[in-house]
């Protein structure tokens, strides 16, 4: 996966393909405090109106938000927003979901690699098993969609349990990859960190809504 980008990356002409955890930062002219008030509002009328309703239709195409608008679309939202805030947290999960489908396969690899080390957050994540690519976009569909159906908290604690996983197993595949591709090896490792810090990001963000206090 790869890591976050500075919020002086210039703004793309067309959408752009994402890696994993590529949570892209994009550069604007707008007034900052405007695109923070505009960000907290979407993401709060998004969230109430999934959890509002009964019908897996709205909830379908709440999950498939970044499919339709595109990717890009949600960045300009909530991509500038504090990881610890409720568009921050949204943009985290949405792009998550995005990174994984882009290719499941080598997340699931990563998954694989991991899971046996980190068990407890194996079992939180809820991945079927074998942990394999189907697996992998059938959980990031699940989790997103606990996040409008279920319990919002349980849904970001899933997520970040997802990445405390796919972070061990970046470590292992960088510790395999050392001696052959050293440059290889220190770009996983740098992104497992960040994957990390995604991870507390989303727990803490879990904790904040338990407070009522996810804003």
């Amino acid at each position: 996966m790869d890591g976050e980008y500075t919020n002086k990356s210039p703004r793309p002409h067309k959408p752009k393909q994402f890696a994993p955890v590529d949570f892209e930062v994009f550069a604007g002219g707008v007034d900052p405090s405007r695109v923070s008030e505009a960000a907290h509002m979407s993401a709060h009328a998004l969230v109430h109106h999934g959890r509002g309703s009964d019908d897996p239709e709205i909830t379908r195409r709440l999950v498939e938000l970044a499919d339709q608008q595109g990717l890009e679309a949600i960045a300009e939202m909530w991509a500038e927003s504090p990881a610890r805030s409720l568009p921050g947290a949204l943009w985290r999960l949405y792009a998550l979901r995005a990174a994984t489908q882009r290719d499941p396969q080598r997340i699931a690899a990563y998954f694989a690699s991991g899971k046996e080390v980190a068990q407890v957050s194996k079992v939180v994540a809820g991945v079927a098993e074998p942990p394999g690519a189907s697996e992998m976009t059938a959980m990031a569909d699940t989790i997103l969609s606990g996040a409008f159906e279920g319990d919002f908290d349980v849904a970001l604690e899933r997520f970040a349990a997802f990445c405390r996983v796919v972070a061990l197993g970046q470590t292992n595949h960088a510790e395999a990859a050392e001696t052959g591709n050293g440059a290889h090896a220190s770009r996983l490792t740098k992104n497992s960190h960040q994957l990390i810090k995604t991870a507390e990001d989303l727990e803490h963000a879990a904790a904040s809504w338990r407070r009522g206090e996810l804003d």
